[in-house]
Order: C-alpha cells, then structure tokens, then sequence
C-alpha cells in the first residue's frame, strides 16, 4: 500500500468521523444544545454522568481518530501537491500539523471531563465540565479556523500547481471559508455546520481523488 492509498483511506475514515458525529448529535445530544451556544450545561453534565462509556467513544472518534487519520491526510497531501508547489506544500503541511495537534488536544481533554463528571458529585461536575468544555471548545469544538485555513491553503496550493481537480478545490474553498467565517461569534453555529457538512463533501472528493484510476496530479510513491 502507497502513500496515494493511505491518503484515500485517510480521508475516508475523516469523512466517517464526521458522519459518525454529526449523526449522534442529531440523534442525543442536539436536545441538550450540544454543539450550539444555547447548550442545557446540567443536563449535559447528568447525560455524561449517566454515559461515560457512549460519551468517551463520542469524543474518541470525532477527535482522536479523526486526528490520527488528518495526519495521515495531512502527509499525503503535501507528498502529492510538493513537487508542482514545493514551498507552498510546505505551509500547508505546517497548518495541518497544527489542526492536527488541537483536534488531539481536544479529544483528551474532552475525555478527561468525561471521567471525573462521572465520579465527582454534582455541583462539582457542572463546575469542572463547564471549565474544561470551554478549552475544549477553545482547542477546536467550538471553532473551525485551524481547519478552515488548512484547508483553504491545500485548494489554493492544488488550484495553483494543478495537482487537485478544480471542483475538488472550489468545494474545500467553500467548506475552508466557513471554517474561518467560525471565528465572529454571531455566525458561528451556522458556519460551523456548513464547514462540517462541507467537510464531508471534501474529504470524500478528496478519497476519490487519491483512489480512483483518473485521479488528477502526480501520484507520490
């Protein structure tokens, strides 16, 4: 297996943690607010109390999978866009890494909020899960701008060197924009959603591209 496959793998399985994510907060947590600015934090704090298990495996797939499979994404990127724009690969590398680090950084301590709401007594929860939330928020739940610019750079870089189909580019500029659009408040959760769902669109466009035979630009070993 080549580094092209890998990337395609990797992309996939970051489409499959979105996917994952989006349809567990549509299906339990969106009544609580997650996700919103209008989140219900008591009940929040008793839902994770009464479900360590099911909220660890949530912040484990959204966050430390998706993690792992954006590094990988991230290397296979460069290796295909780096021989047309070298200098610019690397900038975009360099973002990568960086949303990769905060995507990691949030999954642990969105996991380490799990397990003490889950033995601490009740006001002491809420108090402890609404500090810790807030970093994770701050590490990239609650904002999308690492992503957005990651993925802003990759199009432009693939758009100059022509190493990544045009739609393929204009459907991550979209999703990249609105990642940064994330950073004024009022627009947040409706760009939010638009950068996650434009995500999605991404990452699969970006796996047919590694994987399928008419892929676009060079092929990395």
């Amino acid at each position: 297996m080549n580094l092209q496959t890998t990337g395609g793998l990797a992309a996939l399985t970051c489409a499959g943690t979105y996917l994952s994510g989006f349809a567990f907060l549509v299906t339990l947590l969106a009544p609580l607010g997650f996700g919103t600015s209008q989140i219900d934090i008591n009940a929040a704090v008793a839902f994770t109390a009464e479900n360590p298990g099911l909220m660890i495996m949530f912040n484990t797939v959204i966050y430390i999978v998706n993690a792992l499979a954006l590094a990988v994404l991230v290397m296979a990127l460069d290796a295909r866009l780096r021989g047309a724009t070298p200098n610019f690969s690397s900038l975009t590398r360099g973002f990568g890494m960086v949303w990769v680090t905060l995507v990691l950084a949030a999954g642990m301590v969105a996991n380490v909020a799990v397990e003490r709401v889950a033995v601490l007594p009740p006001d002491a929860a809420v108090s402890l899960w609404q500090t810790l939330h807030a970093v994770e928020l701050g590490f990239g739940g609650g904002n999308e701008i690492a992503g957005g610019v990651w993925i802003t750079c990759i199009c432009l870089t693939g758009w100059r060197g022509n190493g990544l189909a045009k739609p393929v580019c204009a459907l991550g500029l979209l999703a990249g924009g609105a990642g940064i659009v994330t950073l004024i408040p009022a627009l947040g959760d409706v760009a939010g959603a638009v950068f996650g769902l434009g995500a999605i669109a991404w990452f699969l466009a970006v796996a047919l591209v590694f994987l399928w035979p008419g892929r676009k630009g060079p092929v990395p070993a």
